[in-house]
């Protein structure tokens, strides 16, 4: 199979990017990279010198001798190389904008600073305990969310662009199973809560779900 994601069953970036794979129903190969085992898979020779940031997801076409990396980019990649798949932007040009600010809000602002890399350093380099990373994920998702609860009051439906998945509902339903996670309460959020029910109904979303991967632990 010439389409390879190389990922990690509860990235976000790696979530972001099966979603949209399988909504565009694509076949690839999912190839795991465990963050944690072996002092962390990623910092491997192997995967280094095929993505230097040693992050996940890295897409490859094997055909076209393509290596991508950035989550975000790789899906606009393949809304363009895919154009009879689903399309995950629109294309009038302002809600394309809003679209890509919904999505840049989750995955430029609020998913980095709570990423495994930075709790881990959080833990390693300042001597945080568990209960402070835990402290501090749920403090940046609540503001995160808070923002974009109200920015989805203008503009949801069924999703968070009316009655179409796109881009922005492929980077929020990562970013909400990550809240459960760190048991947010959601109920402040009752707007985010319902495109995350919704989506979830969707085969697409459900086959990409962490606990459906392979290297789930």
């Amino acid at each position: 199979m010439s389409l390879k994601l190389y990922g990690y069953w509860r990235s976000s970036a790696s979530y972001r990017l099966r979603i949209a794979m399988h909504l565009k129903q694509l076949d690839f190969d999912y190839v795991p990279v465990h963050l944690v085992k072996d002092g962390g898979q990623h910092r491997s020779h192997a995967y280094s010198s095929m993505n230097p940031s040693m992050l996940v997801p890295t897409f490859v076409d094997d055909d076209e001798d393509i290596v991508l990396n950035q989550s975000l980019a790789i899906i606009e990649y393949l809304d363009d190389k895919y154009p009879n798949t689903p399309a995950l932007l629109p294309t009038h040009a302002l809600d394309k904008a809003r679209i890509r600010a919904l999505a840049q809000d989750i995955a430029c602002d609020l998913q980095p600073v709570t990423n495994l890399r930075i709790l881990q350093s959080l833990k390693s380099d300042f001597e945080a305990s568990s209960e402070q990373t835990e402290a501090w994920c749920v403090k940046w998702i609540e503001q995160g969310f808070s923002a974009l609860e109200i920015r989805l009051v203008t503009c949801s439906g069924k999703y968070c662009l009316g009655y179409n998945v796109t881009l922005a509902d492929v980077c929020l339903i990562p970013q909400v199973y990550n809240a459960l996670r760190f048991k947010v309460d959601m109920q402040r959020f009752p707007l985010i809560q319902k495109i995350y029910d919704n989506c979830n109904e969707l085969e697409a979303f459900q086959k990409a779900m962490p606990d459906a991967q392979s290297d789930s632990a």
